[in-house]
């Protein structure tokens, strides 16, 4: 595999405080998950090995304004999600009380995506990126290799993998730079994710492969 600046793209979903840090909306379900892959961790290394090769980052955020309080027709996460205020902003035209709150980034990824060179595109609304312009900014540079990582593996993770082999893109995932919920019932997200990458992916490598490659 040769990822470069001109044929590579880092994509990370939701580097947010609600599904990375302890004091997140999420965490209860998530928190095992993240702290047993070190992934906020690794997502700081993947970021920093991508800036230093010269290869574009780009971020699919997920973000609820208060208009969203209107949808009727929610899935079980996205119920949740609503309820719990999980990645709520205040309107999409003001940072007001944006500064740590759930929907802000994690204060280490902080230097690495806003440096000026990282593309954040609009938000992504229920899970995958049809609803925002993450693939037309992609398509727009010639991009057709993706390192993929971020938030919640099973959930916006997949549904963008899903999306972009669709769009035929050539995709990696990076198995310890994500998560996943557990759940008494449902069961576990990380693993259910993993199995459904192996058969979706075309490759999934752990951080440290990854850092290696874009050595």
């Amino acid at each position: 595999m040769n990822f470069n600046s001109d044929n590579a793209a880092v994509v990370i979903i939701d580097p947010q405080n609600d599904v990375l840090t302890p004091k997140g909306t999420v965490w209860e379900a998530v928190g095992a998950s993240v702290t047993e892959n070190n992934t906020v961790g690794n997502l700081e290394r993947v970021l920093k090995a991508a800036k230093d090769k010269g290869i574009g980052v780009f971020v699919s955020p997920h973000y609820f304004y208060p208009t969203d309080s209107g949808w009727k027709l929610n899935g079980p996460v996205e119920a949740g999600e609503i309820e719990a205020g999980t990645f709520s902003r205040r309107g999409q035209l003001t940072l007001q009380d944006f500064q740590g709150s759930g929907a802000d980034w994690v204060e280490s990824l902080k230097p690495y995506i806003e440096d000026g060179r990282t593309v954040v595109v609009s938000p992504h609304k229920v899970f995958g990126p049809q609803t925002n312009d993450l693939v037309l900014q992609l398509r727009k540079r010639g991009l057709q290799k993706i390192l993929l990582c971020g938030m919640i593996a099973n959930l916006c993770v997949e549904s963008h993998l899903r999306d972009f082999l669709e769009q035929g893109f050539e995709v990696t995932v990076i198995s310890d730079a994500t998560a996943g919920p557990r759940h008494p019932e449902w069961g576990d997200g990380y693993k259910a994710a993993m199995v459904n990458y192996r058969f979706l992916a075309h490759s999934v490598l752990p951080t440290d492969e990854v850092v290696r490659l874009l050595g």
